[in-house]
C-alpha cells in the first residue's frame, strides 16, 4: 500500500508538470548550467536539497514550476556568484505573459534565449531591411558594423548552428537595400556577396532576395525572425533593436509574425536568382575594389 506521504509527492510532481514556454526554456537552461559550472551531479545536488531526480531534471528541462524560494536555494547550493543569482532570479520572478525582453551585453548574438532555441530549432525565418542577417554575416562584415572579438566570435559560433548536421532549415530574406548598402568597403562587400553567393548551395540554406522592385507594405518594414520546434513547443518570434531583443511565444503575435514570413516568400526572389543577383553584385564590387 502506498503511503500518504509518497502518494502526494506523486500528486505534487504530476500537478507541477506543465507546457514550456520560451522563458521557462531559458530559465531552465540556466539553472542547468549553475550545476555544470559548479561540476556538481543531478543525484548530487537532489539528494543535497532532499529532491527526487525527476523534480531537478523537470526543473532544468522547464516541465516543472517552482517556487522563486526553491530556485534561489538551487543556486545557494551549486555556489552560484552575486551576478548570476540576480540574473536567474529575475529572469524566475517574471510573469510568463507570452512576451520578454532581454537587453544585449554588446549583441544580441550572447543572449541565452536566441542561442537556445535557434539550436533546438527545425526552421528558422529571419528578415533585415537594410544589412545582411546575422546568421550569414562575414567575419569582416560583422566587425564594420562595430563587433569586437567577442561579439564577431559569439555571432560566428551561432553560424556553426546552421551547418552541424541536422541543422535548422533556414531561410534568410533580406532586401536588396541591403547589397547596396557599402558597409566595411568595396572589398568587405565583395567578400559577403560571395559569401551569399556560396551559401545559395549550401544544405537547408535558403538566402533570397527581396527586390527593389516589390511592393512596399508593412512587412518590409523591421526585422523578424521566427523559429519552429517539435511539438509540442511553440514557435517563437523574435525582434532585434539596437539595445535589446524582444521574445514572444503568445499566439497572436507568433500568427503576425507568421504572416509576415509568408508575404515575404511571395515577394522575394528564388534561391537561384537571388544567387544569381548576389554574383552580380560580388562582381560590381571586385571592379571597384580593382
Amino acid at each position: 500500500m502506498v503511503s500518504q506521504g509518497v502518494a502526494e509527492s506523486v500528486v505534487e510532481e504530476k500537478s507541477s508538470v506543465r507546457s514550456s514556454t520560451a522563458r521557462s526554456r531559458e530559465l531552465g537552461e540556466e539553472l542547468r548550467r549553475v550545476r555544470h559550472r559548479a561540476r556538481m551531479s543531478s543525484g548530487f545536488v537532489s539528494e543535497a536539497l532532499g529532491w527526487s531526480l525527476g523534480k531537478l531534471s523537470k526543473l532544468e528541462t522547464s516541465s516543472r514550476g517552482t517556487s522563486a524560494w526553491e530556485i534561489g536555494t538551487l543556486l545557494g547550493r551549486c555556489g552560484a556568484d552575486k551576478a548570476t543569482r540576480e540574473r536567474v532570479m529575475a529572469i524566475a520572478q517574471e510573469s510568463d505573459i507570452g512576451s520578454f525582453l532581454r537587453l544585449h551585453d554588446g549583441s544580441p548574438d550572447s543572449l541565452l534565449a536566441l542561442s537556445l532555441h535557434e539550436q533546438m530549432a527545425l526552421t528558422v525565418a529571419a528578415y533585415e531591411p537594410l544589412i545582411i542577417p546575422g546568421l550569414a554575416q562575414t567575419e569582416d562584415y560583422a566587425r564594420a558594423l562595430g563587433g569586437d572579438e567577442v561579439v564577431v566570435e559569439a555571432r560566428l559560433a551561432r553560424q556553426e548552428v546552421l551547418r552541424r548536421p541536422g541543422g535548422p532549415e533556414t531561410v534568410l530574406y533580406l532586401h536588396e537595400a541591403a547589397l547596396r548598402l557599402v558597409v566595411g568597403g568595396r572589398k568587405v562587400m565583395r567578400d559577403q556577396m560571395l559569401r551569399l553567393t556560396l551559401m545559395c548551395g549550401w544544405e537547408r540554406m535558403s538566402p533570397r532576395v527581396v527586390p527593389f522592385s516589390a511592393v512596399v507594405g508593412a512587412e518590409l518594414r523591421g526585422s523578424a525572425g521566427l523559429l519552429t520546434f517539435p511539438v509540442p513547443v511553440r514557435p517563437v518570434a523574435c525582434a532585434e533593436t539596437d539595445t535589446a531583443t524582444v521574445f514572444h511565444d503568445d499566439p497572436q503575435v507568433v500568427a503576425a509574425c507568421e504572416a509576415k514570413m509568408r508575404r515575404l516568400g511571395e515577394l522575394a526572389l528564388s534561391v537561384e536568382r537571388s544567387r544569381a543577383v548576389f554574383a552580380r553584385w560580388a562582381d560590381v564590387y571586385d571592379r571597384e575594389v580593382r
